[in-house]
Formats: C-alpha cells, structure tokens, sequence
C-alpha cells in the first residue's frame, strides 16, 4: 500500500452520523486535518498503515463538531473570576445575598463583587434583587449582578455613588435607570449598565487571553468545535481583536471561532478593524472576521425586548428601542457597503421587524448581494415576518437553550399566545431557512444537551411545552448544530459535514443522539471524544 493512502487516524466499530440524509458509517478515516474517507468497517480497515492512529470506539456515536452559532467565548472565559449567580447555585435571592457575601468577606473592602445569571423567573416570589437587600448585606463593597440574559444589572447604593447615578440622572439613549417612588431600584437596564461597567476594572490583555483559551477548553469537553464569538469589542475593543490574534499565533486558540465584531454607536470597533483590512470573510479556519452586530432591543425575560404589544401587567412596557429606524438603517448601509455581513440582535418582534426593514433596503440597493444577513435571536415572529425574512434571504440564529431554561419566564411575561410560539425552529426548518442553534453563553451554560432536548422536546426546565409543532426530528437537530451553523458563517464547504475533502472536526458521545431518549440525552450523555483539525483535543478516557 502507498503511503498516500494511509490514514493518519481512523475511528472505526461505532455509528457515525456523516450529516443530515446521509447512510450511517461504521467507520472515518483522517488524513492531516481532512476527512478522508467513511464507510464500512472492513472497507476503512483497507486505509489503516503502521503510522495510523485507530480508535474504537466500541459502539459509541460520533458526528461533525458543534457549532454553537451564537456565545460570547470571552465573557464565558472570563466568568471564572464571577460570583456564580445561576438558578443551579443560587436558586433564591437569599442564597445569591449569601454567595456575594462570602466572596466579600475574603475581598479588601471598596473591592468590587460581581455576579453572573441570576434570573428573577426562577425564585419562589419572582422578584429582582434590590439595592435595599445589597445595601443591607454588603455595605463595603461596590456590587453589580447581571441578569443571565446580560440585558439587566442590579448594583447596591455604593456602586450607583462611584457611577454618579442619582436620582435626577436621565436615563442614557437605549438605556433604562430603574426609579420607584422617588427612589431608585439599583436596576440598570440595557445601555444604562454601561455607566456601571465602564468605572469597574477592565480585564488585562492576558486575563483576555487566558479567558479565550479556558472558555475554548471549555467547549472542547462538550464537543463543540466551533463557535461565533458574537460581540467582540464588547469588553475592551481593539484589544480583543489583538487578543484573538495573539491567541491563534501561540496555540491558544482551542475552538474555531467567527468573529462577530461589535457596531453599536459609541463602541464600536468596525472602523479599526476595516482600517486594518478586516472585513468579513478574512482570517484562517481557526479565526474569521465575522459579522457585524448593532443591539436593536434587550431581551423578554428581562422585559426589555421591544415588543408590538406591551408585557403582561405593565400596558405601558413595550420593551427598550435601542435606536430609531433613521440611524439603524444608515449603519446597516455604511456596514454593508464596507462589506460586511450583519448580524444583528434582535428577540421582540417589533425589533425583528426594524431589521427586517433595514435588511430589505440592502436587498433592494443590490438584489444580487451574496451577504448572509442574519438576526440574533429572532425570539417572536410571525407568518408575515418569516416570508419578508426568506424573501430576504434573512437567517434566523436562534438559541434553543432559551426554550429550556427561559420558556416558562416567555409565559409569564408575555402570556401563553406570544409565549408558546417562541424560538419556532420547525416552522424555519420546513421554510428551509436553515435555523442554527447555540447557547449564548455565558447567558444559558454552552453544554448542547439542554439545547438538543429542547429541539427534541420543547420542553422546559420545569417540563412545561413550548409549542409542540415546533418539535425537530433527531436528524433536523443535530443539522442545526452543525451544517445550519456551518452555513451561517458561510462555511458549508469545509465544515458541518464529514465528507472527504471536509475539516476533520469530531464529537464521540456515549449516547446514541439520533435514537436516544431524549431524557437521557438530557441527563446522562457525555462527550468523551473531540476531534479538532484532524487532532484528539478532548479524551474524557
């Protein structure tokens, strides 16, 4: 046998889902970074040399790499020096008071503490931290806790002091300063946050580094390979773009990452980067400029998304319009025409439906543009919405997580009408809009099976359904996790698929996710293999 025909690495004695309407295979065979071949364990067993690397997998399932199609890899990293704040940690207010009290006790005083993903949805009373309950509990310490959806921060009265937030402060554009009675609330809301964040430390430029590489690690062990960093800048600008770079350069950059590079007026970091050459499409596999996302609304649990109709029990809460439809469409304009794809965040259907509008100018300048634009989220649509979005050519990048974890917050604060009919991944599947997935993290965790269960599903956390009709079949899910996200990044032709010829990213779980229970995929699944470039990454034996 020719040494040319010799795989580097071969995986053989399990099922291997090769992507969506495929056979299955018993065996793949790798060739430096590429897929070589797939079939029959005695038809691969013929590409096995003295050099080759063989694994059995001994009847366990292996599939393309996940794509989370929308988390924020930086912020995920970074999450390791927060106060954990999640429903899993801190299930009431009085266990989140008691975790930022013990972080304060071995933190100098005037130090901040800060917390991640609290979701007042999920206490016993349903209400938000206040800055009386900080106040009382720790007095010495400036304290932020961000909501899990990112869009709302509630800080004690030291954090407002140091801020400059009084009462007679107006609330900035796109921004919400939370008053009662005369008093204020500690609650910060959508660009409002923004007067607390920029007076706290800003992370070093190897905090940064380091974040990239623990929260890719931390992806590897889920068997995601890939990912959309979906707002870089956010944290500290250039430095991220740099940070990436020097990440890649040093064999510190574990996951393939699209960036997504943050356009909101005010913070934004196009202009450098197209200074630079940086437009989308430019970059290595590994690391690819992305699109470029502007913030339209907030999010519905935090009933700051913009909504068509008001939330329930407030009639004059119709969510937070970050900008007006003059400035969002002379962005979208000038973002395009530098060449860019959008990828905008929009989850309330009137949001939706100012992207939509912007989206349709560009199609209607140049009908023949080739730009993927995309809408983050995508929360609540309707009929009407959909067909202007696939006329468009507009992809929808929701989270399935949010089902999971949120579904039952969307009821209550929505009501069951708009509630139940959230995140209809089925209804964009069967429109062939090639719904992607993700986490959002470090909004929901980036562990994939919360997310698969709810396509399998559409069941909560709580077991509450969240539109039946949107139920995916086991194939259609495990295509939004991989080729859907592939192809919103416009890269369907190396990745999401294990064809020869394509990237050799792979994931060995020790459930069989095209025929498991879903419940078990839920509970009892793990990850034990991660193929990356053709290279064992991840090996939980």
């Amino acid at each position: 046998m020719n040494s040319v025909d010799q795989a580097d690495l071969v995986l053989h004695g399990g099922k291997i889902w090769t992507g969506y309407g495929n056979p299955v295979a018993e065996a793949i065979a790798v060739l430096g970074n590429k897929v070589l071949a797939s079939g029959s364990d005695a038809a691969i067993k013929a590409l096995i040399g003295p050099g080759t690397k063989v694994v059995d997998l001994a009847g366990r399932f292996a599939m393309p790499g996940l794509n989370d199609a929308h988390l924020h890899l930086i912020s995920t990293g970074l999450l390791r020096g927060k106060v954990d704040a999640t429903p899993d940690a801190a299930p009431t207010r009085g266990s989140l008071v008691a975790a930022l009290q013990a972080r304060a006790a071995e933190t100098p005083k005037g130090a901040w503490i800060s917390a991640r993903g609290f979701d007042q949805t999920r206490y016993p009373d349903g209400l938000m931290p206040t800055v009386k309950e900080l106040d009382a509990a720790l007095p010495d310490h400036p304290v932020s806790v961000k909501r899990a959806c990112g869009h709302v921060t509630v800080v004690n009265s030291l954090a407002l002091a140091l801020a400059g937030i009084d009462i007679n402060t107006p609330d900035p554009d796109g921004g919400l300063i939370g008053r009662e009675n005369g008093q204020l609330t500690g609650l910060l809301a959508e660009n409002a946050q923004n007067l607390v964040y920029d007076i706290q430390p800003t992370p070093s430029f190897d905090e940064i580094v380091d974040a990239i590489e623990a929260g890719g690690r931390d992806l590897l062990r889920f068997g995601i390979t890939s990912c959309m960093d979906a707002a870089v800048g956010q944290v500290d600008g250039m430095t991220e773009i740099e940070a990436y770079q020097r990440a890649e350069r040093s064999g510190r950059l574990p996951v393939r990452v699209w960036a997504t590079l943050l356009g909101d007026p005010g913070s934004s970091i196009v202009e450098p980067c197209h200074a630079a050459g940086l437009v989308t499409g430019v970059g290595s596999d590994m690391f690819r400029i992305g699109g470029v996302k502007i913030f339209t609304d907030g999010s519905a649990g935090g009933r700051t998304a913009w909504m068509r109709q008001p939330y329930v029990g407030q009639p004059d809460n119709f969510g937070v319009r970050m900008l007006p439809d003059d400035q969002l469409f002379e962005l979208v304009d000038r973002y395009t025409a530098m060449g860019y794809t959008m990828v905008c965040h929009g989850i309330g259907d009137a949001a939706i439906d100012q992207l939509v509008r912007a989206y349709e100018r560009v199609r209607a300048a140049n009908p023949h543009h080739k730009n993927r634009h995309r809408i983050e989220h995508c929360g609540f649509v309707d009929d009407a919405l959909n067909q202007r979005m696939l006329k468009a050519g507009i992809l929808p990048a929701p989270q399935q997580a949010f089902i999971y974890d949120f579904g039952d917050a969307y009821v209550s604060v929505l009501g069951p009408e708009r509630g139940l009919s959230s995140y209809p991944i089925a209804t964009w599947d069967r429109l062939r809009m090639k719904p992607s997935t993700g986490s959002d993290s470090p909004v929901c965790s980036p562990n994939p099976f919360p997310d698969l269960y709810a396509m399998l599903t559409r069941r909560t956390h709580k077991g509450t359904v969240i539109g039946a009709s949107e139920i995916l079949t086991p194939e259609q899910a495990l295509r939004a996790y991989t080729e859907h996200g592939a192809y919103s990044q416009g890269a369907e032709k190396v990745k999401g698929r294990l064809e020869p010829g394509m990237l050799a990213d792979i994931a060995v779980f020790s459930s069989d996710l095209l025929t498991a229970e879903p419940e078990k995929i839920l509970h009892e699944t793990a990850c034990e293999m991660t193929i990356l470039d053709g290279r064992i990454v991840h090996d939980k034996g």
